[in-house]
């Protein structure tokens, strides 16, 4: 038996209607000329546990009283439901209590005139198995949004890496901007104070542009790691050990041909990543992000490479970074050794960089094949 409620179809030979949860009852009658095609005015209550039912219904032999009486196993409410169609009454009966029943009715022999909805019956083992399926579709349901529809994921990514690329826009452009206004101002003085007044900003930006060569690593994005990871390393040895430890460098005009090249790059770059965020292309600022690197990641290196070259005497008076091999050996190892390897890495990854943005070039630029009728 269902554990809720009882539905009971009365006089009829429609197939009965009762869902599941629910045991549907059908009244049996002799013939089907015998059975009424509709009730007026069913009289339905229930008193001491028992269902009293009693209409009138028009049959094949004229307008006829049909009454019943159905006591049933357990206690139920006294508030029963129905609803009157046009071949039967369909009367609902709740529980007072949710449990399985042996059985429907006091009386251990069912009366002849119920009948069972088998296409509609459920026992015990349907019902765990009924309530296992809706227990999964609703863990399903709750993982699904603790991890977050593919939709949903997406959308976060792109607005992770438009506030990225934004952030970044906004600090390359102030250091470009900043360094602009005070060359037009200055002139060339500005050049020797070009670290002290922007090193703050482009120590942000730098360290900031770690989180592009994880994104790459991770598939976040679709940058190749290797091109990301040399200008990294490679701005950032410049950035943090060649200006950044040495006072001495500081004060050097190199150091604004460094930071105006690396700062004209990004202000291109980053609004173009920016933009692809949101789907949108805007042509100029696409043919500049593929264009400008042309000039200026050549120039960039050549600016890094006179910033290593300069250092180099510098590294060699102060003796920084430099230090004896333990005896036996005892050889000094200066760290202008490993400056002059750099410079050498310094032109390969130039080479690296610019190979793959020329691919990148050719794919959005380079000259279709034409067709051969």
């Amino acid at each position: 038996m269902a554990p809720t409620r009882v539905r009971i179809s009365t006089p009829g030979p429609a197939q009965n209607n009762s869902p599941h949860q629910c045991l549907s009852l059908q009244r049996r009658s002799s013939s089907h000329q015998d059975a009424p095609r509709a009730h007026q005015n069913p009289a339905i209550s229930i008193t001491e546990n028992v269902l009293h039912f009693k209409a009138q219904g028009h049959g094949a032999k004229g307008d006829n009283v049909y009454e019943f009486h159905l006591e049933f196993l357990d206690l139920v409410k006294p508030e029963p439901v129905y609803k009157l169609t046009q071949r039967q009454v369909n009367i609902t009966v709740q529980k007072k209590v949710s449990q399985w029943w042996e059985r429907l009715t006091k009386q251990e022999k069912r009366p002849l005139f119920l009948a069972p909805d088998f296409d509609r019956w459920l026992d015990e083992s349907d019902a765990e198995m009924e309530l296992r399926a809706k227990e999964e579709e609703r863990l399903n349901k709750l993982r699904l949004e603790s991890q977050g529809s593919p939709e949903t994921l997406t959308s976060l990514k792109k607005g992770y890496l438009f506030m990225y690329n934004l952030v970044q826009f906004l600090g390359f452009s102030w250091i470009f901007v900043n360094m602009t206004v005070r060359f037009f101002i200055l002139g060339k003085e500005s050049f020797y104070d070009t670290f002290h007044t922007m090193a703050d900003m482009m120590y942000f930006c730098q360290m900031l542009s770690v989180v592009e060569t994880i994104n790459a690593a991770i598939g976040v994005t679709k940058s190749p790691v290797m091109p990301c990871l040399i200008q990294l390393l490679g701005r950032n040895f410049i950035l943090f050990i060649i200006f950044g430890t040495m006072e001495e460098m500081q004060n050097k005009a190199v150091v604004f041909f460094v930071f105006y090249t690396w700062s004209t790059v990004e202000i291109f770059r980053y609004p173009f990543y920016m933009l692809s965020c949101i789907d949108m292309d805007w042509k100029v600022l696409t043919w500049l992000r593929y264009t400008v690197w042309i000039p200026l990641y050549p120039l960039g290196c050549l600016a890094e490479a006179v910033s290593v070259i300069q250092s180099i005497p510098v590294f060699n008076e102060t003796g920084r970074f430099s230090f004896t091999l333990p005896y036996p050996v005892k050889i000094k190892v200066r760290f202008s050794f490993f400056l002059q390897i750099y410079l050498i890495i310094l032109f390969l990854g130039l080479y690296v960089n610019f190979r793959h943005l020329y691919k990148q070039r050719r794919r959005r630029y380079g000259q279709k094949k034409k067709k051969i009728h």
